[in-house]
């Protein structure tokens, strides 16, 4: 297939558009199911990068949620702990610890949910039906994989009445150096950012403390190829294999590490017992349980305990989660790496990072202000690599 169709471009009025390779080349993916849009593609080639250099870096199966161009997280298929299998909606997943890929996306899924609703998936290894199960009672647009089983296909074709989005991607494609696009008629070209992440990327460490141990170098990398097909300005929060908060396009660095490190504590707190423990009504679905949560860890919690309310979600009014105990319950976390795609221009991001428990920081440096943030980091104990490299994506 030299060319596919689209229906539409970015919106309704943007006709006629289509995809095509400029060299002539076939398009280096089978279409299995569905009819993917312009910004399906996007999401589709985007996250496939992703997920892709994750493998390459890591040696460890990846998959990835992407909305609008940008993840809402990623993961490797390490095991769920039984508290997040819960969090996350898949502890009755059966056979779900035998299979890394589902594990991975169960992760990417879980983290953030109501920005993951209706999301593009990435696995960077065959799904199979495992991971299908888990996908097929998920609003989703469509996924690319570089392969499906027999089993796996049927189930995703079920999906939308057999209108699901499927593309199975060739894993040996490699892309031309040079890549162009049209901004108000004008043509821009670039190199490809092929810029290789990996251990290698945090060996100078500015800061007092010096130790940062494999997990949490696994979780730097994770987050810093997260942050290459983010865009700018982003900065990544990971712990455990996966990108737990994402900031992504804010104008201010700060915002980021806010948006971010909010998100960050959300995932967390989705595992506190108390939320854990709500007494949700069966006929409760599962996007409102999601919307529910969200609420009730946020400071609106009583919002969804009115009288009048709580009776249509709960089988009993549950105890608030207060104030005091969140915050009892995040000043206990600990060990969260956080990735930045430019440098933190003052220690107020690692300040807003400190109370998310951030211990392990990768950023390029090159700020003016350099001595200030890594003032701030001896002042938390943080270990801080400099990376000498920006990862901005647009």
């Amino acid at each position: 297939m030299k060319e596919f169709e689209l229906k539409y471009g970015c919106n309704p009025n943007q006709k006629p558009a289509k995809i095509y390779m400029e060299n002539g080349k076939d398009l280096p993916i089978e279409i299995l199911s569905g009819k993917p849009g312009y910004i399906n593609f996007l999401d589709a080639f985007n996250s496939w990068q992703l997920v892709n250099e994750v493998k390459k870096a890591l040696g460890k199966v990846c998959a990835a949620s992407f909305k609008h161009v940008s993840p809402t997280s990623a993961a490797i298929g390490n095991p769920l702990p039984e508290k997040l299998k819960k969090a996350c909606f898949v502890s009755d997943i059966d056979g779900l610890d035998n299979s890394p890929i589902a594990c991975a996306y169960a992760r990417a899924r879980g983290t953030d949910r109501m920005s993951s609703f209706g999301d593009w998936i990435a696995l960077s290894d065959t799904c199979d039906e495992v991971c299908a199960r888990l996908i097929k009672r998920e609003v989703s647009d469509g996924i690319i994989a570089p392969d499906y089983t027999k089993e796996a296909l049927e189930i995703l074709k079920q999906k939308r009445k057999g209108s699901y989005n499927i593309i199975k991607i060739d894993k040996d494609y490699i892309p031309d150096v040079q890549e162009k696009k049209q901004v108000f008629g004008v043509t821009f070209e670039q190199g490809r950012n092929n810029f290789k992440i990996d251990f290698d990327l945090l060996k100078n460490i500015v800061t007092e403390n010096k130790d940062i141990p494999q997990s949490a170098k696994e979780d730097l990398v994770i987050a810093l190829i997260t942050l290459k097909y983010t865009q700018s300005n982003s900065v990544c929060y990971a712990k455990d294999g996966q990108a737990i908060g994402v900031g992504a396009g804010q104008q201010s660095r700060i915002h980021c590490t806010r948006l971010a490190g909010n998100k960050a504590d959300i995932w967390h707190l989705r595992q506190h017992d108390k939320v854990l423990n709500l007494p949700f009504l069966d006929s409760v679905k599962r996007p409102d349980r999601d919307n529910t949560i969200d609420i009730y860890i946020s400071d609106d919690y009583e919002d969804v305990l009115a009288d009048g309310v709580w009776q249509t979600l709960f089988s009993e009014k549950p105890e608030p989660l207060t104030r005091e105990e969140k915050r009892d319950y995040l000043s206990k976390i600990d060990g969260v790496s956080l990735a930045s795609d430019a440098f933190f221009p003052f220690g107020d991001n690692i300040e807003r990072a400190h109370k998310s428990g951030v211990k392990y920081v990768a950023q390029p440096g090159g700020s003016i202000r350099d001595d200030n943030v890594i003032d701030t980091c001896n002042k938390y104990g943080m270990a801080m690599a400099f990376t000498g490299m920006r990862l901005f994506h647009h």
